[in-house]
């Protein structure tokens, strides 16, 4: 008999799986090392280990994806850490030990709250606090100016690698496609995979990785560009045949949610369409499939809509709204966001506060740098990275092997020469260590620790053991404090927000089955169209979407799924935390998955309509049923937060 695990536990020894990201390699071993050389050789060291720590920083952010996506993944958190280091560096030097630790304990509540917008913001929140951690404790004889420019020079240096290197493909291809059109074929590949599971136990799991792969897909093209829309030829056509993908994935998942299997012959469509958009080439004839029920009969349709859209390539919407001001500033003052930042306020607060006392009262002794405990609680602190104890047991664990790694190269290495290629061989260790926590901070700690000896600084692997040691007992016992208003506050959020989505998405399919009357004004994106009546029956009128109300479905129906997503996501890391914590977001796990179960059931009942202009009761009884259940579910906690609508009964 096998011993399971608790959580906690197994998620700290669960490491990602993949290929070795060689361009990734070959960025970070470009990015912090000759960064060091060249300001060592210009006799600007201590400016040289500001730049490479910001190199080091962006390149825990060089995550797989395509170059669109990396602007904003690396460069809005470099802004961030610029401010940081200007805040904590004029801090540090005009004010004293209370002021400054008062001042970075808010901080630590503003960068909490906005890292509950996303992982974007998340990833600005991190390097906020670890600069201006830095730049209070690390004592350089330049200003604030020069450092933050500086920062921010270093962190643009690797974004510059970025987007110059070619990656793997790109010099077969479009130069400018190194993810982008990958990202798109896999929808296809999730879409085929999807009809084969169709009536299998493996469905629900393949929806899911259709899910992740639209999303995907959708962060991939929609990175910043100079302009709102498609500019070249190139980029409409991948535009189009991401917007082709959608009526293929909404019918896959009604077949699927169907419940039975289909025939082989529907995958080889989305199969032929996946290899025309990752070849660049033309489609060829596709099979159709059977035409025996509405979802086949989409599935033909949403493929003869996508050859057209292969040949013509007139670009498409990417059915993804903005991020309003107003919704972010809903996410950091709602109840994750206020979690979020108490929760990180306070233990940054605390370690800024513990490392002034030991700094002041000459525990380091010659050892003048005190901003390494405050810099490792924010690792551990922030929950979007894990949750709280299997960043603890690794952070300890990581930083333990990095020293005396560090330590047993600080005796043989020649210096400088030989610390400024551990820190080459460190950056280009850091994408594959970005696969374990541990890892990660293990490299981490080795890069660092020859930055500040180059820098001038003794060795120091035993007092990096002792504050890293420190900064986890702070965190484990400031994290189980109890707080203020309901615990759980980031998981009862995202259920909040996938409510709302799947809300919206529910109201606007069911305002297809209304009929005339005091609700007409919600009709306007209908239109009404006769369609050949079967023999020996009377003309039937029926309500037809347009193109723009199909559109809204489509980017309603993505926003859904996304949400759900989230919110599993941020569910399974609450499930890992030790049980004083995690029993504040027990039962959450099955409102999502009732939540997955309406969306889904609106997909079918999308589909039908499309067909037949009415419901089935199969999909009205599943609906009722599913709301049902939610409200059992939920209780009259407030959870969920929103009241999904009542079902009107089939025509």
């Amino acid at each position: 008999m096998s011993l399971a695990l608790p959580p906690w536990l197994a998620h700290a020894l669960r490491a990602q799986r993949g290929p070795i990201p060689w361009n990734a390699v070959v960025r970070g071993a470009l990015s912090a090392g000759p960064i060091l050389l060249v300001a060592v050789l210009a006799d600007r060291t201590s400016l040289g280990v500001v730049a490479a720590i910001a190199a080091m920083l962006a390149g825990i952010n060089d995550r797989p994806g395509s170059r669109r996506v990396s602007v904003k993944r690396i460069g809005v958190p470099a802004l961030a850490g610029a401010v940081g280091m200007f805040v904590g560096t004029t801090a540090g030097q005009h004010i004293g030990a209370v002021p400054l630790t008062v001042l970075l304990t808010l901080v630590g509540l503003v960068a909490g709250g906005v890292s509950a917008v996303g992982p974007v913001a998340s990833g600005a929140g991190t390097q906020l606090l670890v600069a201006s951690a830095i730049g209070a404790g690390m004592p350089l004889p330049e200003e604030a100016g020069p450092r933050a420019v500086v920062y921010l020079g270093g962190a643009c240096w690797l974004l510059a690698l970025r987007l110059v290197l070619p990656t793997p493909g790109a010099l077969v291809g479009d130069f400018r496609f190194d993810g982008e059109r990958a990202a798109v074929a896999e929808v296809y590949d999730a879409v085929a995979a999807l009809l084969d599971a169709a009536g299998s136990e493996n469905a629900v799991a393949r929806r899911v990785a259709l899910t992740a792969a639209l999303d995907h897909a959708q962060d991939a093209l929609t990175g910043p560009r100079l302009r709102r829309y498609a500019s070249s030829g190139a980029e409409r056509r991948l535009h189009a045949q991401y917007a082709a993908a959608l009526p293929l994935a909404e019918a896959a998942t009604a077949l699927a949610w169907a419940e039975e299997a289909v025939p082989g012959r529907a995958s080889a469509g989305p199969r032929r369409l996946a290899v025309a958009v990752r070849e660049n080439t033309h489609t060829g004839p596709l099979p159709a499939p059977a035409r025996s029920a509405p979802a086949l009969r989409a599935l033909d349709d949403a493929l003869l809509r996508a050859a057209d859209a292969f040949d013509r390539g007139r670009g498409g919407d990417l059915h993804r709204r903005r991020l309003t001001v107003r919704g972010a500033l809903r996410s950091v003052f709602g109840a994750g966001g206020r979690e979020y930042g108490l929760r990180v306020a306070l233990c940054f607060g605390a370690s800024v506060a513990v490392a002034q006392a030991l700094h002041h009262s000459h525990w380091y002794g010659e050892h003048q740098h005190w901003y390494w405990l405050p810099a490792t609680t924010v690792f551990l602190v922030k929950p979007d990275l894990g949750p709280l104890v299997s960043r603890v047991l690794c952070r300890a664990a990581g930083t333990v092997l990095g020293a005396l790694v560090f330590a047993g190269f600080a005796l043989v290495l020649p210096r400088p020469e030989g610390l400024i290629a551990l820190v080459a061989v460190s950056g280009a260790l850091i994408p594959v260590a970005t696969r374990h926590f541990a890892a990660q901070t293990a490299v981490v700690t080795v890069l660092v620790l020859a930055l500040v000896m180059v820098g001038g600084e003794p060795q120091a692997s035993a007092g990096r053991i002792t504050e890293t040691l420190l900064a986890c007992a702070i965190v484990l016992l400031v994290g189980h404090l109890p707080m203020p208003g309901q615990r759980g506050g980031g998981v009862r959020s995202r259920l909040a927000a996938a409510s709302g989505a799947a809300e919206a998405y529910l109201t606007h399919v069911l305002r297809e089955t209304e009929g005339p009357g005091p609700r007409e004004t919600a009709r306007p994106v209908l239109r009404q169209t006769a369609r050949p009546a079967p023999r020996g029956a009377g003309p039937v009128v029926r309500d037809t979407p347009t193109d723009d109300a199909r559109a809204l479905r489509w980017t309603l129906r993505r926003e859904a799924y996304r949400a759900l997503a989230e919110a599993r996501t941020s569910i399974a890391l609450a499930a890992a935390e030790l049980p004083a914590l995690a029993r504040h977001s027990e039962g959450s796990d099955e409102i999502v998955a009732v939540l997955e179960g309406i969306v889904d059931t609106t997909t079918a009942c999308a589909v039908h309509l499309d067909d037949s202009g009415r419901l089935a009761p199969e999909q009205v009884r599943r609906l009722t049923e599913l709301l049902g259940e939610l409200g059992r579910l939920d209780g009259g906690r407030g959870r969920v937060g929103v009241r999904l609508p009542e079902v009107p009964l089939a025509g």
